[in-house]
């Protein structure tokens, strides 16, 4: 009991070092607050990636609903970067302003793309 205890330790505390981004959610010193998305990544970039998903939207005069498609870009940060690539279903949540187009960061992988 006490050696798994022990690796379990170890291997957090190697997560830890392996991330020195102070823009992550799990190692870094930013909060997360309000709203949250999930959507399929489209774009990466070295430090951010851009998700689209769809809404729907009622149009009073005919009635009716429409689909809408919305893009939002996130920071990812260095931990995830290899785990999150074009494709993959992915998790953002909202956080202070980090630039002038991203205000979320990635929180988790819900599944990946079609291969």
């Amino acid at each position: 009991m006490v050696e798994v205890k022990i690796k379990k330790q170890t291997k957090k505390m190697k997560e830890k070092v392996s991330c020195a981004d102070k823009f992550c959610p799990v190692h870094g010193q930013i909060s997360i607050r309000g709203r949250s998305f999930k959507g399929k990544v489209i774009r990466k970039f070295p430090k951010r990636v851009t998700i689209e998903f769809e809404r729907t939207l009622y149009i009073k005069k005919y009635e009716r609903y429409a689909k809408r498609k919305t893009k939002l870009h996130a920071r990812l940060p260095e931990c995830m970067f290899s785990e999150i690539q074009i494709g993959d279903y992915i998790e953002i949540k909202e956080c202070r302003p980090i630039s002038k187009i991203v205000h979320f960061i990635v929180i988790k992988k819900i599944r990946g793309g079609e291969k």
